[in-house]
C-alpha cells in the first residue's frame, strides 16, 4: 500500500520570485491524484520539492512520519527510496538499451545478483507491456514506448509513491489514452500513491481520484474528482473546460481591466459539461481509492451536470453501481480491497467501452 503525503504551508521562491506559497494538501495513501495548472505555475517545482531535490523556503512535507525538508542527509536518501519518478521525456540513457536502463536503479542502489536483477527487470517490462523490446535502444522505439520504459525503471525499486511529470507530453491522444490505462492498472496492481502533473484535460477528468489546481502562486483547490468537476470556481471551471473566458490569460493571468471588459460584454462561461465515469482497470477490478459515482455530489448536496456518469453505451453508473458491486463480490463479502462505494466499471464479460490493455507497439 502507498504512503500518505501531507503538505503543510509550503512556500518556494527563487530570488524575489515566489513560485507558490502556503500550499497545503494531503495525497491519500494508495490513491491517484492529479495536479493541474497553467504553464509556469510551478507544478514541476512542486514535484521536485516532494522528492527532496529542492528545499522549500518554509513549510512541511510529511512522508509518513518523516518531515522531508528537515531530514538529515542520510535519512533523506533513505526516504527517497520510497519514490519512483517518471520524467516528462522518459529521461532514458541514450547509450543503454531498454533492459540496462530499467536495470540501472537496481545496480546503483542494491546489491542484487544479476539473475535477481534480470527477474525484476523482466517482471516490470511485462507489467508495462514491453517484453520483447528490452534489447532496443531509446532511439529505436516510439515516444509511447519510451514513456513506458521510463515507467518500468521507476517501478524497479517497488516504490510506495510514484510521481509522474506530464506523461502525455509528446504523445498523441490515442497513445495518451493507452498510457492512462497503464497508470490505472498499475495503481490497482501495486497500490502505490500516485501524483500526476498534466495539462491533458481528458486525463484530469477521467483518471484521478483527486484533483488539485495551482494558479496565481497558490493552490486554488484540491479534493475529490467530483468536487472540482462540479465546481463553480471561475479558474477551476475555465481550466477544466478549456475556455478563454475566465481569470487565465495568454500570459499567465488576466489583469483587472481584461476581466472587467469580459464582465461588461456579458460573456457566458458556459454550462458545466457532464462528469464522465472514472476510468476503470482493464480487468474491471475495483481500486481501493475509487469511490461510487456520484457519491461525493450526493454527500455534499451538489447536483451534477445533466448526463453525468453515463458511459458510451448509455449506462448510468449511479444506477448501475449497486448491481456491479454485487456481481463482483465473492460469496459473503464485498469485492477485495473495494473502497466503500467503489467505482464505475463493467460487468464480467462486458468490457467497458474504449478501455483496453496497453498495446505493445506505441
Amino acid at each position: 500500500m502507498g504512503v500518505e503525503i501531507r503538505v503543510e504551508g509550503l512556500t518556494k521562491s527563487f530570488g524575489r520570485q515566489t513560485i507558490w506559497q502556503d500550499v497545503s494538501l494531503t495525497l491519500p495513501a494508495g490513491e491517484i491524484s492529479v495536479l493541474l495548472g497553467p504553464s509556469g505555475t510551478g507544478k514541476s517545482v512542486f514535484l521536485k520539492s516532494l522528492v527532496g531535490l529542492l528545499k522549500p523556503d518554509r513549510g512541511h512535507i510529511w512522508v509518513g512520519d518523516r518531515d522531508l525538508p528537515y531530514l538529515p542527509e542520510a535519512q533523506l536518501y533513505e526516504t527517497r527510496k520510497l519514490f519512483g519518478v517518471l520524467f516528462q521525456d522518459g529521461a532514458l540513457f541514450g547509450s543503454m538499451n531498454i533492459y540496462d536502463n530499467v536495470a540501472f536503479p537496481l545496480r546503483e542502489h542494491t546489491k542484487k545478483s544479476e539473475s535477481e536483477v534480470k527477474r525484476i527487470v523482466m517482471e516490470k517490462l511485462e507489467l508495462v507491456g514491453l517484453l520483447g523490446a528490452e534489447k532496443k535502444l531509446p532511439g529505436e522505439i516510439s515516444g509511447g514506448m519510451k514513456k513506458r520504459a521510463g515507467l518500468a525503471r521507476a517501478l524497479v525499486l517497488n516504490p510506495e509513491i510514484l510521481l509522474v511529470d506530464e506523461p502525455d507530453s509528446g504523445l498523441d491522444p490515442v497513445r495518451t489514452s493507452y498510457l492512462n490505462q497503464t497508470i490505472v492498472d498499475l495503481n490497482a496492481e501495486i497500490g502505490a500513491t500516485f501524483l500526476i502533473v498534466t495539462h491533458d484535460i481528458n486525463t484530469a477528468r477521467t483518471v484521478p481520484d483527486n484533483i488539485g489546481l495551482l494558479f496565481r502562486r497558490e493552490l486554488v483547490m484540491f479534493g475529490p474528482r467530483e468536487m472540482l468537476l462540479s465546481s463553480e470556481e471561475p479558474v477551476v471551471r475555465q481550466f477544466l473546460n478549456a475556455r478563454k473566458i475566465g481569470p487565465i490569460g495568454m500570459s499567465e493571468e488576466k489583469d483587472v481591466s481584461e476581466l472587467e471588459a469580459e464582465a461588461k460584454q456579458g460573456h457566458d462561461p458556459g454550462k458545466l459539461p457532464p462528469i464522465p465515469p472514472q476510468l476503470m482497470t482493464s480487468d474491471g477490478r475495483i481500486r481501493p481509492g475509487q469511490h461510487a459515482p456520484g457519491a461525493w455530489c450526493a454527500a455534499h448536496g451538489v447536483t451534477p451536470p445533466p448526463g453525468s456518469f453515463v458511459d458510451d453505451l448509455g449506462r448510468n453508473w449511479v444506477e448501475e453501481w449497486p448491481r456491479y458491486v454485487a456481481s463482483m463480490a465473492p460469496a459473503g463479502g464485498p469485492p477485495p480491497g473495494a473502497h466503500p462505494g467503489g467505482a464505475p466499471g463493467h460487468f464480467p464479460g462486458n468490457p467497458p467501452p474504449g478501455q483496453q490493455g496497453a498495446g505493445a507497439g506505441y
